[in-house]
């Protein structure tokens, strides 16, 4: 599990590797991710957009930005948490991701807050030593 607060925003990320929609011999991996959004502070806010960046093992870097998450621009009052689950396909076995959401206070300002980078990875490779 990986956790990062911004501005008592509490963002948790679970990453779960999917083999069976996963394929070593076509260079095709999958992972789902689910991530918990928590409001730890004392002012609604609303998760207005997000961006992330993703990094497979040799480099090759994918930005990706939109509106809302899963289709929604989830308003979290004080104590309220959303959960969604969404996934990630890589051409190699491991990778990276982070980024960040757009939110906007109450009073109308707009800040991002952070989602942890977390690690893709593929538990079934066996590491090799060089």
């Amino acid at each position: 599990m990986y956790q990062a607060t911004t501005k008592s925003i509490l963002v948790t990320v679970e990453p779960q590797y999917l083999p069976e929609r996963s394929s070593e011999e076509t260079s095709s991996f999958f992972w789902a991710y689910t991530i918990e959004i928590s409001n730890q502070g004392e002012e609604p806010v609303q998760i207005v957009s997000r961006r992330w960046v993703i990094v497979d093992a040799i480099g090759r870097e994918e930005i990706v930005e939109g509106m809302g998450v899963v289709g929604e621009q989830p308003l979290l009052a004080p104590g309220q948490s959303f959960e969604y689950t969404s996934g990630v396909p890589l051409s190699t076995s491991t990778g990276i991701m982070s980024g960040t959401y757009q939110v906007e206070a109450q009073d109308g300002h707009s800040f991002d807050i952070e989602i942890p980078t977390f690690s893709l990875d593929n538990p079934h490779l066996k590491p090799t030593l060089n």
